[in-house]
Parts: C-alpha cells; sequence; structure tokens
C-alpha cells in the first residue's frame, strides 16, 4: 500500500511563521505554525489525499481499522522561542506512571496528567536549518564551574560552591528547579553577567543561551540550568538523538525530529505548564554525558541512515541526486516520506514534489528522481 498523506502544521506559540511554509513551498498562514506532524498519532493524524473528498479518511483510522498503529511519529518541526526543558521516561516508567495516575482517576486530559500512555518517547532531530540550537543533557560540573568562575561574579559564589562534583548533579537540579533558597538571586546575576558578555571574549554558546531564555522566561531558574547543559549547535545534515531521561530543550530553528509513538513528557521548567518537580526527578537521569550527536551510516552513495539504540524509529536521507538512478531502501515494514525538494518517484508509481508526503507499508521502498527526502522507519518495541 502506498499513500499519499498530509497535514495541517500545529500552531504553538513558539513556532515560526514562516519556516514550515519556506520548506513546503506553501503559502504562510499567518499563525505561528510550529509542528507539521506525519503519522497516525491520535493527536494530529495525517490526512490521506484522495481525488474524491467523499472518502478522505485519516492515516489512523486506516490503520486502526487494520489492527495496525505506527511505532514512530515524523515531524516537521520550528522553533521560533525556546521550547520547555523536558525529559520522557523509559516503557517501565510509563507503565508503572500510567497505571498509578489512572488508578487516582487523573483524567487523560487533566493539566497536571504526566503520563498519557503507557511507551517511552526517545527521540532524534536532524537540522535542516542553519543554526538549528538545542540544549540537550548534562556536561561535566567541571565544565560548569569553569565557565562562571571564568567571569569572576561573587553573586555566582553560591551556585559554583555546589559545583564539585558530579555526584552533587541531581541535588543542584532539584534545588534549581524547585527554587531554593538563593536560586532567585543566582537566575538575576546569570542574566546580568551574561547581557553583559555580549560582544566580550568570554561570551560563548552557553551565555548566549542564558540571555535567549532570558528574553522569553525572565527569572525562570531554567536559565541557571541552562548552565549545567550543553548547548548544542547543529548545521544542516547533523543531528542529535535524546534517549529516554535526557533533558532538553530545543531553543531555535527548523529541522526534521522522529520519535516513538508516545506523549509522555516531564517538564523542568521554561514553560506556563504543569511542573512536577518529583516525577521529573524520578526519569530524569540526571548524569554528565557528551553532547548526544548521532552519526549516520552511509547505505548507498548519498544515502545516510541514523539508526538510535531502540527499535521504534531510524532516519534515512536521500540526498538531492542521490537517487536519480533509482535506490531501494530497506524499510522491513512502515514507513513515511517526506520530500524536501525537488522530485521523486516512489515505487515506480507514486510521484512526491516538494512538501509531500507518503505512507508506504512494503518490506522495501524504491526511490528514483533528482530530489532529496527523509524516509521514518521502525518496528514496535517487545517490552
Amino acid at each position: 500500500m502506498l499513500l499519499r498523506i498530509e497535514n495541517t502544521p500545529r500552531e504553538y506559540a513558539w513556532g515560526s511563521t514562516t519556516a514550515i511554509a519556506e520548506l513546503l513551498g506553501t503559502q504562510p498562514s499567518s499563525a505561528p505554525e510550529a509542528e507539521l506532524w506525519l503519522g497516525d498519532h491520535p493527536g494530529s493524524p495525517a490526512r490521506i489525499v484522495t481525488d474524491d473528498p467523499s472518502t478522505a479518511s485519516d492515516l489512523s483510522a486506516l490503520l486502526r481499522a487494520r489492527g495496525e498503529k505506527l511505532p514512530f511519529l515524523l515531524k516537521v518541526l520550528a522553533a521560533a522561542e525556546p521550547l520547555s526543558l523536558q525529559a520522557h521516561p523509559t516503557i517501565a516508567q510509563a507503565r508503572e506512571g500510567f497505571a498509578r495516575e489512572n488508578a487516582a482517576g487523573v483524567a487523560l486530559d487533566a493539566s497536571d496528567r504526566n503520563y498519557k500512555d503507557e511507551l517511552h518517547k526517545p527521540e532524534l532531530i536532524y537540522a535542516l536549518s542553519d543554526p538549528f540550537i538545542a540544549l540537550a543533557g548534562f556536561r561535566p560540573l567541571a565544565d560548569s564551574r569553569a565557565a562562571l568562575v571564568a567571569v569572576g561574579e561573587p553573586a555566582l559564589e553560591p551556585l559554583i560552591a555546589r559545583l564539585d562534583d558530579d555526584a552533587a548533579l541531581p541535588g543542584v537540579v532539584r534545588w534549581l528547579i524547585e527554587r531554593g533558597e538563593g536560586v532567585d538571586a543566582i537566575v538575576d546575576a546569570l542574566t546580568t553577567t551574561a547581557r553583559t558578555l555580549e560582544g566580550d571574549p568570554r561570551d560563548s554558546e552557553g551565555w548566549a543561551t542564558v540571555r535567549r531564555l532570558a528574553d522569553h522566561y525572565p527569572g525562570d531558574p531554567g536559565i541557571a540550568l541552562s548552565m549545567l547543559m550543553h548547548t548544542v549547535v547543529l548545521r544542516p545534515g547533523e543531528a542529535l538523538y535524546l534517549p529516554t531521561g535526557n533533558i532538553h530543550s530545543y531553543q531555535q530553528g527548523l529541522a526534521v525530529e522522529v520519535m516513538a509513538a508516545s506523549d509522555n513528557v516531564l517538564r523542568g521548567g521554561l514553560t506556563p505548564k504543569h511542573v512536577d518537580v518529583p516525577e521529573l526527578m524520578r526519569v530524569l537521569d540526571a548524569r554528565p554525558m557528551a553532547e548526544p550527536r548521532i552519526a549516520p551510516v552511509e547505505i548507498a552513495p548519498g544515502v545516510q541512515r541514523f539508526t538510535p539504540d531502540v527499535v521504534d524509529f531510524a532516519l534515512t536521507v536521500v540526498e538531492a541526486g542521490a537517487a536519480i538512478g533509482g535506490v531501494t531502501l530497506g524499510t522491513g515494514g512502515p514507513a513515511i516520506v517526506l520530500c524536501l525538494e525537488g522530485e521523486l518517484l516512489l515505487q515506480s508509481t507514486l510521484v512526491l514534489a516538494r512538501g509531500q508526503a507518503a505512507y508506504a507499508d512494503e518490506t522495501s521502498l524504491s526511490v528514483r528522481g533528482t530530489g532529496r527526502a527523509v524516509v521514518a522507519t521502525g518496528h514496535h518495541p517487545a517490552g
């Protein structure tokens, strides 16, 4: 089965008014278009494109009637402003939390509901814009300490004093998120220092993040938390893989995101939404790590695949011109294809132009043409 699919971008306040429209070659709506969902997630299932509008359906209904469900969701994400700090649970944590909130009678649509389903939500972000900026993962406390000491601001000493060992990280994170004693003063000092450093040789991407967050969320303790994290600057074609437990916040830019088909989010700041600190700390992996970049493997000339350590999803990128002579991609099952530029012919039957997408459910996919595309594939996890 091979179907053309489409959807309407979702409007969130942090979205760009132009980026998704420019990518897809459509007319901007003038609203902040934040995410375009391509999949069967009930929150915004893709529509099946047909010649007869009276037979219109969505992908979720079609797959549900067949007893099927995609294990992944493909999105185009356009951030004009920073998203909330957040982390996602493992499958075991999600199952326990979902059952616990059900037993407590918390409605699925309640504002303080943490677990909407029983799934984990690892995710991969593939940059389209130059740059795409993200906060992702904790850096070694020694690095954070050195950055703070270098500016010589006495008001930051209460924070610096706590950064003595990586084992202290969970306690420092909780103190910041809960606005413990002295945190508000530290946030103010970080904001003032970051503005002073603009254009200074000691300035850095981390201090630029502090300025960005202070512009959008003045006084939020997430400003201080950002100094403990990696500010990652991606160039087009580069990617991050964020496993469960990883704390992150997309800051700005346009990207393709592919993730497990879950809606479980534990927030840690930079948001007016519910922040459940004890539950966040339960799922958070509060350990220093390297920047969580993921490198692709070239499976054919001009064809790269990003394969994380989960079965739910992988992302294959077919670069412009790589399919002129035709390439066959092993998908192993359902796939979502999004044409980013040019034109491509799928399975010798369906033409995709720039901005168009398709669903395929065969074990291999033939692609021919001059265009560039991303292809999401995956399998349901066993546990």
